[in-house]
């Protein structure tokens, strides 16, 4: 039987890489003695105040995300503070999103990160 725990982070004047880092792995199931690379045994994640985190030097203008639709000539490109200002959510679920394994386990840790 898998027991889940539920971890609330208040983001209240915190950096962004770092928490996130620990939510990775909080999400992932490496604090448990019990760890499998394979299985999906994380706990479950709920976020306050994610608009009032903090950011270290210059990433609000200098940092860019990136997508490409796969036509020729379509490379989007949108600068971290614009993409901040209109959902803080999507920049802190992005920096999860890339620091947890790229497998087929990646969509169901996503889905236990909820914000308050």
């Amino acid at each position: 039987m898998l027991n889940r725990k539920t971890h609330t982070i208040d983001m209240q004047d915190k950096i962004l890489g770092r928490v996130a880092s620990e939510v990775a792995l909080l999400l992932r199931g490496k604090n448990k003695p019990s760890f499998t690379p394979h299985l999906d045994e994380g706990d479950e994640v709920i976020i306050k105040n994610v608009n009032k985190m903090k950011f270290t030097g210059k990433k609000l203008e200098d940092k860019v995300y990136k997508h490409h639709t796969g036509y020729v000539g379509n490379l989007k490109v949108t600068k971290m503070g614009e993409v901040y200002e209109k959902n803080p959510q999507k920049v802190f679920n992005k920096a999860v999103y890339n620091m947890l394994p790229k497998n087929k386990l990646r969509k169901e840790m996503m889905k236990r990160l909820k914000y308050e």
